[in-house]
């Protein structure tokens, strides 16, 4: 698996055998069906399914409800997409020494 590939199955929970705080750290966002989702607690890619939080609802235990959902599912590091942006914008301050 090369670095910049997520892993196939993430969770937020740190309670779960799928965490990994590297790749939170990182950055990873979701593809579900196509659009970009920010309340996604937990995804599996060969599986096709996601669960995502519920409205502001909580269990018993105080976590976030959640719904399982099957579809396509993308996941991607955000930190590489912004590396690229980066690159070309350290111009500007080298125009403000000139004087």
């Amino acid at each position: 698996m090369s670095n910049d590939t997520p892993p196939d199955r993430l969770s937020t929970d740190h309670r779960s055998d799928y965490y990994d705080a590297d790749a939170l750290q990182r950055g990873v966002g979701i593809r579900f069906k196509g659009a970009e989702k920010t309340n996604i607690e937990e995804y599996c890619v060969s599986e096709g399914w996601v669960k995502m939080a519920v409205g502001k609802s909580k269990d018993r235990f105080g976590n976030a409800m959640t719904m399982k959902l099957s579809g396509p599912v993308e996941p991607y590091y955000r930190d590489t997409a912004e590396d690229g942006a980066d690159e070309a914008e350290p111009a500007a301050p080298d125009a403000e020494q000139a004087d």
